[in-house]
């Protein structure tokens, strides 16, 4: 049972990465490109490492540090290209 929910984990984890991937084709800002893809992305890594978590759950410490890191990463990153973006938008 474990196994088998770790697996729909991984699946889904891959579903937001290639659901994250898609709106780069599309005609939108590059603020919306990059916003969808910060949050597909660390859903779906998230979710990757959940199931990892299921799968060896003797390393939970550094599995509960990647999901830390991931949250906090990818939350700052987000924060920094939205003041890039809006900092180049002063020099005009």
């Amino acid at each position: 049972m474990i196994n088998t929910l770790s697996y729909v984990c991984f699946g889904i984890g891959l579903i937001f990465w290639f659901w994250g991937t898609w709106p780069l084709l599309g005609d939108r800002s590059v603020l919306y490109k990059l916003h969808s893809l910060s949050v597909a992305d660390t859903l779906g890594s998230i979710s990757i490492v959940v199931g990892l978590l299921l799968k060896i759950p003797r390393e939970w410490p550094l599995l509960l540090l990647a999901l830390i890191s991931l949250a906090i990463w990818n939350t700052v990153l987000g924060y920094v290209l939205a003041y890039c973006s809006s900092r180049e938008d002063t020099y005009d």
